[in-house]
């Protein structure tokens, strides 16, 4: 079993990797990553840090959900705090096209990003969710890069904590408009997905493990699909204009509905037999969703 390493700085990063002393203590960029030994490789590792990453070129195949893809653009990878991450090969750029950022929460605690980084999903993607960017967007984030970059290694005013954030947070603006591109790009993946998110649906709902499981969790979902549950749930949003959360909603109504009409059982009897722990957050979801309590539709049919 592989070792956990656990790193709580941008210094232990710098010293982790034999990079010398950090030239600002909450945010490094890394252009050439040294070559890594057998027992790094060996390691799994997590953080307390984000961290941004484009390698400059991808030759081959690259793994992407349960699709293959042969890409020559660049790719980014968002990994947030406390994300597990190992190497199963040297982390390489090629060229000074790649880049990884890594900074600490501390740097974006007291501005507005570090409010709404959480509302930026890819942060929780699995790292075979990356985004694969045009030569045309490379530049756009490579330019931004750059910026940050000069702010980390001149002189420090009371201008240079803002224009780094704000460069991070036009990075994760961009990056979430070409993520966009990305899902759209894809529709016939996309259509054939959202039909096999429809079938994992009914096969669970109708099946024992809704009782044994409960509802299925968005982590369950996208495992069922191979992909993590926000990749699967921002991608469902884009193609159908709802969440994989709605999408269960609407499962869990039109069975509950099924049931209330065609047996006598009670309506809490019904709540645990769709999965729900507590009825009472049953009827509370069915209302919310049809605009009348579960015994008032019963009642009308």
């Amino acid at each position: 079993m592989a070792e956990f390493f656990h790193t709580k700085s941008i210094s232990e990063v710098h010293q982790f990797l034999g990079l010398g002393k950090p030239a600002h203590p909450l945010i490094t960029i890394i252009r050439e990553w040294p070559k890594l030994d057998l027992d790094i490789l060996n390691l799994k590792l997590t953080s307390d840090l984000y961290l941004f990453s484009m390698k400059g070129k991808i030759n081959g195949t690259f793994r992407y959900g349960r699709n293959s893809y042969d890409f020559e653009e660049g790719a980014l990878v968002f990994i947030a705090p406390h994300q597990v991450v190992s190497f199963e090969d040297p982390m390489e750029h090629e060229g000074s096209s790649g880049w990884t950022i890594l900074f600490h929460p501390d740097l974006i605690r007291n501005s507005a990003l570090g409010s709404t980084i959480t509302s930026y999903g890819f942060l929780d993607y699995d790292v075979t969710e990356a985004l694969h960017l045009s030569e045309k967007e490379q530049i756009s984030l490579n330019d931004l890069v750059e910026k940050i970059e000069t702010e980390i290694h001149q002189n420090f005013d009371r201008h240079s904590q803002d224009l780094i954030v704000q460069n991070l947070e036009t990075i994760l603006k961009y990056s979430n408009r070409y993520y966009e591109r990305q899902f759209y790009t894809r529709t016939n993946l996309n259509v054939d997905l959202v039909q096999r998110f429809e079938k994992f649906l009914e096969t669970y709902f109708a099946s024992d493990e809704l009782m044994e499981k409960g509802i299925p969790t968005l982590k369950q979902c996208g495992e069922a699909l191979n992909m993590s549950g926000p990749y699967l749930s921002d991608l469902l949003r884009l193609s159908t204009g709802s969440s994989a959360k709605e999408h269960i909603h609407r499962h869990i109504i039109s069975s509950a509905k099924v049931t209330l009409l065609r047996s006598n059982i009670s309506v809490a009897e019904v709540a645990y037999k769709l999965g729900f722990e507590y009825p009472q957050h049953f009827s509370k979801l069915f209302k919310s969703q049809t605009g009348m309590s579960p015994s008032e539709y019963r009642n009308l049919n």
